[in-house]
Parts: C-alpha cells; structure tokens; sequence
C-alpha cells in the first residue's frame, strides 16, 4: 500500500498531527486525527467494532484535492 501525504495541520503542535493521506491503491483517504473518547458524543453514533472515530479540524480541508480544484483521485 503506498500512503501518500497530502498534507498536516500547520498549527498542531511539533507538526506531528492531524494529517491527511491518500491510499493510491484504494483512493481512499487515511486520516490521523485525535482520539474521540467523550462518552457522550461517542453515544450518538451508531460506530460498528470494525470502526474507530477520530476528530480533526476543518482547517485541514484544504489538503482534500476536490477542496482545492485539482478533481477526483480516482485510482
């Protein structure tokens, strides 16, 4: 599987997090973000076992290409 990065929250701290990859196999996105633990936005989510929830900030929109007009990522 090859991950490209597509880019990382400017204002995390030490640059290590969020950040966004592209699966260029699969075209789908990898995402890093910040564990969601709050029992009470967890609660109102129907999340399978399979599954795990991450939050990251909408600033980091800007690295989807389809935000930034480059099109799709079809692979």
């Amino acid at each position: 599987m090859a991950l490209v990065k597509l880019g990382q929250d400017p204002d995390s701290p030490e640059g290590k997090s969020p950040t966004v990859y592209l699966d260029e196999e699969t075209g789908n996105y990898v995402l890093q973000g910040w564990k969601v633990l709050d029992s009470e936005r967890l609660s109102q989510m129907d999340i399978p076992d399979h599954e795990t929830v991450i939050e990251f900030p909408q600033r980091m929109m800007q690295f989807f290409p389809e935000v930034k007009g480059v099109g799709s990522t079809d692979a």
